[in-house]
C-alpha cells in the first residue's frame, strides 16, 4: 500500500507580518490523489499557524498534539514546539510518525522534525516538502529583491514557482497570515 504524500509548504516572517502557505496536492505513488488537500491551520484563534508536510494521517496527528501542547503552554509557541520533538523523539508510537510541520506566531517561525529537532530558519524562511528547495530558493531572492512585497505576496509567488518547477506541487494554494 502507499501512502499519500508530498507537497510543499513555506512560511515567510517579513516586516511584521507572517505568512504560512501551502500548495493542494497529494500523491500516491507517481498519481495525484488529491489536488485540494488544506495542508495549513489556524490555530489558537488565529494567533499560531501550522502547516505540514508528509504523511496526511501522520501530520494530522502531529498538528493535534502541537495543538495540546500549545493549550498546556500557554499559547508559547517555542515551548509547545519543543516539548513536541520531546515527546516525538521519545513516544514509540510518535516516532514512527512521517511528517514535518511548520509552526508560526506574530514573531516566531519554526521547523519541527520527526528527530526531534526545532529549527528556527535563517532569513525567516521556513519551507518543507517535495518542492521546499524550490520555494525557498524563491523566497529568498523575493526577500532579497523585491522586499516591497508583502509576506503573503512572496509566498504566494514561491509556491508558485515551486509549482511551476516541481511534479509534486500544485497551483492550488491555501495562504493564512498573523499581522
Amino acid at each position: 500500500m502507499q501512502k499519500i504524500h508530498a507537497t510543499t509548504v513555506i512560511g515567510i516572517l517579513h516586516n511584521g507580518e507572517i505568512a504560512l502557505g501551502a500548495d493542494g496536492q497529494a500523491t500516491m505513488g507517481n498519481t495525484i490523489a488529491k489536488s485540494n488537500v488544506r495542508k495549513v491551520r489556524s490555530l489558537m484563534n488565529g494567533k499560531v499557524l501550522a502547516g505540514f508536510a508528509g504523511s496526511t494521517a501522520d501530520a494530522f496527528t502531529l498538528i493535534e498534539r502541537f495543538e495540546e501542547k500549545l493549550n498546556a503552554y500557554g499559547g508559547n509557541l517555542k515551548r509547545a514546539a519543543i516539548e513536541l520533538a520531546k515527546d516525538w523523539r521519545t513516544d514509540r508510537y510518535l516516532r514512527k510518525l512521517e511528517a514535518m510541520l511548520i509552526v508560526a506566531s506574530k514573531d516566531d517561525l519554526l521547523v519541527i522534525s520527526g528527530t526531534g529537532d526545532v529549527l528556527e530558519p535563517d532569513n525567516q524562511i521556513a519551507a518543507i516538502g517535495s518542492g521546499s528547495m524550490y520555494a525557498q530558493s524563491a523566497a529568498i531572492a523575493l526577500k532579497k529583491h523585491a522586499s516591497q512585497l508583502t509576506a503573503e505576496e512572496m509566498v504566494r509567488e514561491s509556491l508558485h514557482i515551486a509549482a511551476d518547477i516541481c511534479i509534486y506541487t500544485n497551483h492550488n494554494l491555501v495562504v493564512e497570515t498573523i499581522r
